[in-house]
Formats: structure tokens, C-alpha cells, sequence
């Protein structure tokens, strides 16, 4: 698959008045021409900061301190702020997690889609105008031609999520960036704006990195997940590899974590502790603190990535061959086997050497 997006050893801090924060450290992923890649993780572990970098839209106390930003094969970092702006909202948009915010209370909803395409584009106010109530019959604002010139108030917050959407489409971006779209939704509305994008995706070919702390927002939406803890990716693969085959055990956490209708009668589990301080950052695996399965080398040395498979890779010293065999918890060893017999079922090839431990 052609790569459209590549992110590589990507570091960045930010000055504050106790120090300089180490907030992302040694970030390594890509995104293919239209596929939609999750960023998961708890909040404070970078999946924002990380995807605000690809847009230069960091703070003014952050610094990138190494690393590129490849966006069809071009270095983004060292582009000026008057080169920023021609990528931003044409090549590559933002979907903001808090649709009440993102919305200019004195404009209506079409000016507001139109916008962008007008400054991009320099289309007619008429083209725009047209291209606007295309957008919010698309991502499905009921009687969109009356309500094209209503204000943001006038409208639920399932729709005004829906309008934000299509300021993001309006010049059809190559990628689409959704910030936790969800978040303040309740869960009706937040399945039919999962729905909507799946759709939207499908239409007009765009690639999608999706954030969020939440695993199963994304159980049926992407096609690679991508799991970060305390600055840094811990685990890489698709969808059903980091589901059902999960090998880190901040990502056991994080599943298990996830309430199903085997666990309505049980106490969810909580990870325990805190993310690390990145004042000052662990010398070894950041996990270790918080981590029930640690070994002695993760006080001690920061763990590699190890191959799984062409697609799946984590970094924890548990995978390494001279490790102990540690059974993972049993909710995840009960994904592992409800997949062998979903694959099995299906006619399906299980290789067992990428099983789960145990």
C-alpha cells in the first residue's frame, strides 16, 4: 500500500516553568492511502500532541526537537507558517473534540463550511454556498437547505458534530484527522458519527487517523491500531491483532478495562497508578511502575519493538525469548480463543505462533 503519511523518531517538548516536559519521545508510525489508523491510549500519553504536530498547530511553548513529518514523501517540519497554511484544511484537516467550541456562534453553519473552500479554492460565494449544502446533505443535516443559514445554538450536539464535519470535508482532504469526535456524545449518537465517517471515508477516498482513549470506539472503525503510552507507541498492528491478540500488557489493561456483557456482573478492571512524570522521564520501560507482569530489565532498559508478525509488533521485554511465560489475563486469552473459533468457523488459517502467550 502507497504511504501517504510517514512519521519518523519524532520528538517534542514544551517549556514550562518547572522544566522542560518530554512529551513525545521517539514516535515512529505511518498512515496508507486510505485506511484509517487509531492512536488509543489514556489522556496525557500523546496522542494529541502527536497528531496537532502533523498540522503545526502546537503551542507556542513547544519545540519539535527531532525528527520528520513525511507527507507524500515531503518533510512538513521546516515548512513556513505561510506554507502551513495552504496544507492545513485542503490537504490535511482536523475534526476538534468539542463541537460547541469549534463553532463560531456568530456565523451560520454554511458560511462556516464554505469558508475554507473559499480561501483555498476562490470560489464564488454562490459556488461556495452550494458546495456547503452539498456537504451537510452528505454528512446528514436534516432540510439542510433551510437550516443552511441557522446558527450553531439552533442545532443539536449530534448535528453540530455533523457540521464540523463538513468544514473538515469541504475541500475533500487527503487526510482527515478526528480529534476523540465523540467524546461528548452519548453512545446513540456517538455510533451513528462513527457510521458517518466509515461512509464519508468510502465516498471520497480519504485517509483517517482517529484519537482516542477509549478501545472500543474504534473496535469496528479502523484498520490499524496504533497504542501510545507516556510519549511513546507501545504496539502496532490492525484491528483484530491488537483485539484479540493483544501483547503488551498496558494494552491487556486497556482491554480489560473495556466493559462486555461477560463483565456486566463483575468490577471492571482499572490499571493502577499513574502515567510517568516526562519532567523527568523513566529510565526504563515507563510502564514498569504500573505494570503487574514487570521484570527487572524493565527498571532498567527501555524495551525494543518485536516482530509478531509483517503487521504487529510491541515493545516489552515479556516478548523476548529468554523471558518467563506469563499467561495474559483471562479476558484476553478468552478474545484469543473466541477469534481461533471465529477463524476456524470461517475457514480461516490461525497461526499459533502468534497466538497470545499461553
Amino acid at each position: 500500500m502507497t504511504k501517504i503519511l510517514e512519521v519518523k523518531d519524532l520528538e517534542i517538548s514544551f517549556d514550562t516553568y518547572a522544566g522542560k516536559v518530554r512529551a513525545i519521545r521517539g514516535v515512529n508510525f505511518h498512515l496508507n492511502k486510505g485506511e484509517t489508523l487509531a492512536i488509543v491510549g489514556e489522556s496525557g500519553s500523546g496522542k494529541s500532541v502527536t497528531t496537532r504536530s502533523i498540522m503545526r498547530l502546537l503551542s507556542s511553548n513547544a519545540n519539535i526537537d527531532a525528527g520528520q513529518i513525511l507527507f507524500k514523501g515531503e518533510d512538513i517540519v521546516n515548512k513556513s507558517e505561510k506554507e502551513m497554511q495552504k496544507i492545513r484544511g485542503k490537504e490535511i484537516a482536523m475534526i476538534f473534540q468539542d463541537p460547541m467550541t469549534s463553532l463560531d456562534p456568530t456565523m451560520t453553519i454554511g458560511k462556516q463550511v464554505a469558508e475554507s473552500l473559499r480561501k483555498h479554492n476562490k470560489v464564488s460565494k454562490k459556488d461556495g454556498e452550494k458546495a456547503a449544502l452539498d456537504l451537510l446533505n452528505l454528512v446528514g443535516i436534516p432540510e439542510a437547505e433551510k437550516r443552511i443559514k441557522s446558527y450553531p445554538h439552533q442545532f443539536s450536539g449530534g448535528q453540530r458534530q455533523r457540521i464540523v464535519i463538513a468544514i473538515a470535508l469541504i475541500c475533500y482532504p487527503e487526510i482527515l484527522i478526528a480529534d476523540e469526535p465523540t467524546t461528548a456524545l452519548d453512545v446513540t449518537i456517538q455510533a451513528q458519527i462513527l457510521e458517518l465517517l466509515k461512509e464519508i471515508q468510502t465516498k471520497i477516498d480519504t485517509s483517517i487517523i482517529f484519537i482516542t482513549h477509549d478501545l472500543g470506539v474504534v473496535a469496528n472503525v479502523a484498520d490499524r491500531v496504533a497504542v501510545m503510552y507516556g510519549g511513546k507507541i507501545i504496539e502496532v498492528g490492525t484491528s483484530e491483532e491488537i483485539f484479540y491478540n493483544p501483547q503488551h500488557p498496558y494494552t491487556w489493561g486497556l482491554l480489560g478495562s473495556m466493559p462486555t456483557l461477560e463483565s456486566a456482573s463483575k468490577q471492571l478492571y482499572a490499571i493502577p497508578g499513574s502515567p510517568p512524570d516526562l519532567l523527568n522521564p523513566p529510565k526504563g520501560d515507563a510502564f514498569y511502575p504500573r505494570n503487574e507482569y514487570a521484570l527487572q530489565i524493565d527498571a532498567e532498559q527501555e524495551p525494543p519493538f518485536f516482530e509478531l508478525s509483517a503487521t504487529h509488533k510491541a515493545a516489552t521485554w515479556l516478548l523476548a525469548p529468554q523471558a518467563p511465560k506469563v499467561l495474559p489475563p483471562e479476558e484476553i486469552q478468552r478474545r484469543w480463543a473466541i477469534f481461533k473459533e471465529k477463524q476456524g468457523s470461517q475457514g480461516g488459517i490461525v497461526d499459533e505462533k502468534q497466538a497470545t502467550r499461553g
